[in-house]
């Protein structure tokens, strides 16, 4: 018999498809099943180191949904955007490449093997998959060789539950036009349809949802209530951060520029979710706020682009201006390295060739390296001595008289860089501010021992998938949906 699985596609991107998958992992899991997710293409900049390489962080955070260890089969290929036109190609966790758009479609069918084996992988002695897709099935240009969607449904035998997004304007016509477009045999795979993020009485929505059941022969399984406590789970893209902004009680601010490939920028939202911080997403075009009390340079998938563009926005004179004022930056990655003297590329990793100078405002150089460093690693604060459970996802090294004061130690050794006055420290360590000691004591720091953290943040991180589980069983025929899984036509080897 084949493992029960079901796939959860959207009539496009953002329309809620990450985070349903989440709160069905959780309900499962406390009914207990042992449920895993699964995605076999993504394309994302917000990655997660797990054991043997890097995921999607909506991946990581689904199997943490379904109280399950996160591997690198959960999610078999992860596209991470370079430029607007080529992404570095993640396969099982590894560097496997880089892509230009014009090659994916030609070579995304030589993938499909490896999606397949890790599916099965993943359903090893599980009780139920759930699937998530990428963008839309209904994007039928793409359809052939096509890997994450119907292409994926069809080969795996895994039925298809469709979510179309009313927040956004005209649900009907989104779903409907979906069957429409769809050749009959994919039609077929779809067993039912989920509307999300609705906003106010349900029952005004009544005859929509028998409008769409009958034009399309699927079967309506829920209208889901828009969840504010959403927000508290880390976005898996960057526009779909909420709660960033001056905030009442928000006097200590935290400013982030919005870099064009930034990547990893969940590293913000134990910032974010503090009562007493206002986070500030600087979009292009604005400055800098002069009383930002922290600048974080988050990471970035394209380092010397992204400080180019830094550069061209003035950020380095509001940058710089804010050292001068006596206040902190931090750099995070790719922003630790934008704030040494210099960046080398002697190997066009990045582009062509060659040295291009930093903002100087840290005593290091970095040299870019074909080698990628992916790893969970346990870190030591060196000045208070607490623990920070983190990872590492970077290429390049960076070293300088400024990494004698390094603010961290692994197993022993120095990590990150920090300035002589302390007010500019540089670390390739994503996910630090998670840790609550560490945090508490930083801010304390930071604000001349005037901010007090309130925030647990990992434990807001499970009550809020308890939520959304709950959220999903009370608007959701998830019954329905565990019969609709057991369809399974058939099994994959690995």
């Amino acid at each position: 018999m084949a493992t029960p699985a079901v796939m959860i596609q959207g009539t496009g991107s953002n329309v809620g498809k990450s985070l349903i998958v989440a709160g069905l992992c959780r309900l499962f899991a406390r009914r207990g099943l042992v449920v895993r997710p699964f995605k076999a293409q993504n394309m994302s900049n917000n990655a997660a180191a797990v054991s043997g390489g890097e995921i999607g962080r909506a991946q990581a955070l689904q199997a943490r949904a379904a109280r399950a260890e996160p591997t690198v089969h959960m999610n078999p290929v992860l596209l991470k955007p370079e430029s607007d036109r080529g992404a570095q190609l993640i396969v099982q966790g590894r560097l496997h490449g880089h892509l230009d758009a014009r090659d994916f479609g030609t070579r995304r069918r030589a993938l499909m093997p490896f999606v397949l084996g890790s599916f099965a992988k993943v359903c090893e002695g599980a009780d139920l998959v759930i699937v998530e897709g990428a963008g839309s099935p209904a994007e039928i240009n793409l359809r052939a060789g096509d890997i994450a969607n119907m292409g994926f449904a069809t080969e795996a035998g895994v039925p298809v539950v469709l979510v179309g997004d009313i927040d956004r304007g005209g649900v009907i016509a989104s779903l409907v036009g979906t069957h429409a477009v769809l050749d009959e045999a994919d039609r077929a795979m779809v067993r039912g349809f989920l509307v999300n993020k609705f906003r106010g009485d349900a029952a005004l929505f009544s005859a929509g949802m028998t409008a769409i059941a009958e034009r399309t022969g699927w079967r309506p399984l829920g209208l889901l209530p828009w969840l504010r406590e959403a927000s508290r789970l880390p976005a898996e893209d960057a526009l779909d951060l909420d709660g960033t902004g001056r905030k009442p009680g928000g006097s200590f601010v935290v400013a982030a520029p919005v870099l064009p490939r930034i990547a990893n920028f969940d590293d913000l939202d134990p910032l974010r979710l503090e009562d007493g911080i206002s986070l500030i997403l600087v979009p292009p075009g604005r400055p800098i706020p002069a009383d930002a009390d922290l600048i974080v340079l988050p990471g970035s998938k394209a380092t010397i682009a992204d400080l180019s563009f830094l550069r061209d926005q003035g950020w380095d004179i509001d940058i710089l201006a804010h050292v001068r004022r006596g206040r902190r930056v931090v750099g995070l990655c790719g922003g630790y390295q934008m704030l040494g003297r210099a960046i080398a590329d002697p190997e066009g990793v990045e582009g062509a060739p060659g040295v291009v100078p930093g903002l100087g405002l840290l005593d290091i150089d970095t040299v870019l390296t074909g080698d990628k460093t992916v790893r969970p690693v346990e870190a030591l604060h060196a000045e208070t001595g607490y623990t920070v459970t983190a990872y590492e996802i970077h290429i390049g090294r960076s070293e300088g008289p400024d990494c004698v004061r390094a603010p961290f130690r692994i197993a022993g050794e120095r990590e990150g860089a920090m300035s002589p006055d302390g007010l500019v420290m540089g670390t390739y360590l994503h996910g630090m501010f998670s840790a609550d000691d560490f945090r508490r004591a930083f801010l304390a720091q930071a604000s001349g021992g005037s901010f007090r953290t309130s925030l647990a943040y990992e434990r807001s991180v499970e009550e809020a998938l308890d939520r959304l589980a709950a959220h999903v069983g009370q608007h959701m025929d998830v019954d329905a949906l565990l019969a609709i899984a057991q369809e399974r036509t058939h099994e994959t080897s690995a």
